[in-house]
């Protein structure tokens, strides 16, 4: 998995989008809901085969999505220590990403890139981390543009290229991001292409879910989560975050 859109919007606003593309057989996960990490709000859908996640949002001011492989396909060895959704949880654990990525040990940990989203102080700040399987690579962003990121575990680098020529395409068209403009690009991105679309869908993974996480203001942000699969869709919205 997966594919990733980051849309800046004023202040520290901000649309985060999350396509996961799982193995067809892996049980679907359950609907976000609040959980505590060291004392902290975060808002996830949780992975009931490892506890984990994909994408969270916290009241410290941080969302922070998850994608497999870093920069290039690698070889599982299948005995890793930890499940990457739950490195992702781990981060709440850290007072920032800089704390997380100097001080966490990723050691048997296999490739990921966490794409991290600062919303405090009326601003916002956008940066990526990447493990690699040996060392970890952080890169900044600049978060006053659009950005889209494609898991190297499941796309080329053609497709992948491909897939930024429709998301610019797509920023072309639209003057002003929405929510549920963006969400018609994750359902319907593509060239008609069912293995390389946005929605995918081959003969061993398929997309099962999009989860769309949107701070529209200083006191709301709203979760849409929808089950592909089952064609359900929850949303919540946090006041006060």
């Amino acid at each position: 998995m997966c594919t990733v859109t980051y849309l800046p919007q004023n202040g520290n606003c901000f649309i985060l989008t999350s396509n996961r593309d799982e193995d067809v057989l892996r049980q679907v996960a359950l609907p976000i809901n609040k959980y505590k990490i060291n004392h902290l709000d975060v808002y996830y859908p949780k992975d009931p085969k490892a506890g984990g996640t994909w994408i969270a949002s916290g009241s410290n001011g941080f969302t922070v999505c998850l994608f497999n492989g870093a920069f290039k396909v690698h070889k599982p060895t299948y005995n890793y220590r930890k499940s990457r959704g739950l490195v992702l949880l781990d981060f709440f654990n850290y007072k920032n990403q800089y704390d997380f990525i100097t001080q966490y040990d990723f050691s048997n940990i296999e490739p990921f890139s966490l794409v991290f989203v600062k919303h405090q102080d009326n601003k916002l700040g956008l940066c990526e981390l990447k493990w690699d399987g040996e060392k970890t690579h952080h890169l900044n962003h600049d978060s006053s543009l659009p950005h889209i990121w494609s898991s190297v575990t499941l796309y080329s680098d053609q497709v992948i290229k491909q897939r930024e020529d429709w998301f610019n395409e797509w920023v072309k068209k639209n003057e002003v991001f929405t929510k549920d403009n963006i969400l018609m690009f994750h359902h319907f991105g593509g060239s008609g292409d069912k293995e390389n679309d946005l929605v995918m869908n081959r003969s061993h993974k398929k997309t099962v879910s999009i989860c769309c996480i949107n701070k529209r203001n200083e006191k709301e942000t709203e979760i849409t989560y929808e089950d592909v699969v089952n064609k359900k869709v929850y949303t919540n919205k946090i006041l006060s975050y």
